[in-house]
């Protein structure tokens, strides 16, 4: 999978949890905000499918509700 870098706006918050987060779980991280972009560029999709079909598949990649709630949790 060819990857790019790019930058975003987060709040401080969500900005501390990524730079605090494992590689493991800043991989997942990046994979799920991955996903959630390459949706937004189906139009057909509302936003509640898209965060329900990102949800299913962070969960099918290994992203399990403990893991999501340690890495928001970390601080």
């Amino acid at each position: 999978m060819n990857t790019q870098e790019i930058t975003i706006r987060v709040t401080t918050e969500a900005a501390r949890v990524y730079q605090t987060a494992s590689e493991q779980d800043r991989r997942k991280l990046d994979l799920l905000l991955s996903l959630q972009l390459m949706e937004t560029s189906q139009p057909a999709h509302s936003l509640r499918q898209l965060m329900e079909e990102a949800s299913e598949e962070a969960q099918a990649r290994g992203l399990t509700p403990e893991i999501l709630a340690e890495i928001l949790d970390e601080r």
